[in-house]
């Protein structure tokens, strides 16, 4: 998660804390809620980022996998390729 991104989500929640606590002084069910919302907002926001980072996680382990596939996959062509190469050289010498 970024820091800005976590930044306006922690502002966003104090920010919804305080309405909602004025609205619990004053009796005020309209500030309460939008307290609430912007709390919610705020969680929203950071299951985001959060969501955001675990993808990038995901796809660089992803990445490495594939690579490493890739090499093993590489390395059993050259050994097949190295295995046909002996075989045509037999066949080849057995026929001289």
């Amino acid at each position: 998660m970024s820091l800005q991104e976590r930044a306006k989500a922690a502002a966003q929640n104090i920010e919804g804390k305080i309405e909602e606590a004025i609205g619990n002084i004053t009796h005020d069910s309209s500030k309460q809620a939008e307290g609430q919302a912007k709390q919610v907002e705020a969680n929203i926001r950071n299951a985001s980022e959060e969501a955001k980072d675990k993808a990038v996680d995901v796809a660089n382990i992803v990445k490495e996998k594939a690579k490493d596939v890739a090499n093993i996959v590489k390395e059993k062509a050259k050994d097949v390729a190295e295995s046909v190469e002996k075989k045509a050289k037999n066949v080849k010498n057995s026929i001289n």
